[in-house]
């Protein structure tokens, strides 16, 4: 099988940097992304390309879709994200929550629009967002977490319309659940390891199709509800 041009943004750790580890073991060709690649030293030692982009900065990523001009990408993987505890009822702290909409919801949108013309010289035209079943309505028992569940649930509203909108194109759009994997945002407590969810999201986008298409699943390749 021929190789393929991933985006992998938010690599320099956790789960991104797990998907760096899998797609360059199998032969593919990645384009990973960091805040600070500097900073990013596990990331740069795997020798893939490493580009600098905070996909909550317009300016960062207009200088990274100028980079990407006339390149074809096959895939790509918005797995940059943030969680921030922006405190309980009554006692929210909007700036927070602001600065998870504009990293959850607002970048993966950024970069769809980023990476659109070149994805659209792709083959694969394949675009995958991590999200969380925090942002189901439908699986909201608990309440609480006010920013991190809102920011997620727009996430999957924002995927849904991408997924429309680019179907004419032969796009696959599709949002996934990592699941509770130990992570620095999901913690070492966390039943599930690492390379077991990448894993499990990768056979997932390897047998996406159209009728993938706009849909939310677990990591495993079960269906989640909104």
């Amino acid at each position: 099988m021929e190789p393929k041009t991933w985006i992998v943004t938010g690599a320099n750790r956790g789960i991104g940097l797990e998907f760096v580890r899998q797609l360059q073991a199998r032969g593919e060709d990645v384009i990973a992304t960091a805040r600070d690649p500097e900073a990013a030293t596990e990331l740069c030692e795997l020798g893939v390309r490493v580009e600098q982009l905070d996909v909550a900065d317009p300016v960062s990523v207009a200088g990274f879709a100028a980079l990407l001009e006339g390149e074809s990408v096959d895939v790509l993987l918005n797995n940059a994200g943030a969680m921030e505890r922006a405190g309980d009822l009554g006692s929210i702290d909007y700036d927070l929550m602001r600065r998870q909409f504009d990293v959850n919801t607002l970048g993966p949108l950024r970069m769809v629009e980023a990476a659109l013309p070149a994805l659209r010289l792709g083959g694969r035209k394949l675009i995958a967002t991590l999200t969380s079943k925090m942002g189901s309505i439908t699986d909201n028992t608990s309440g609480g977490s006010y920013a991190y569940r809102t920011s997620k649930t727009a996430l999957n509203m924002v995927n849904r319309s991408v997924s429309v909108d680019l179907a004419g194109e032969g796009f696959t759009c599709v949002v996934l659940h990592p699941g509770w994997a130990q992570t620095a945002m999901g913690g070492e407590n966390a039943p599930l390891d690492v390379a077991a969810s990448v894993t499990g999201m990768l056979k997932v986008l390897d047998g996406a199709d159209a009728g993938h298409n706009g849909r939310f699943f677990n990591y495993d390749g079960e269906e989640l509800p909104w």
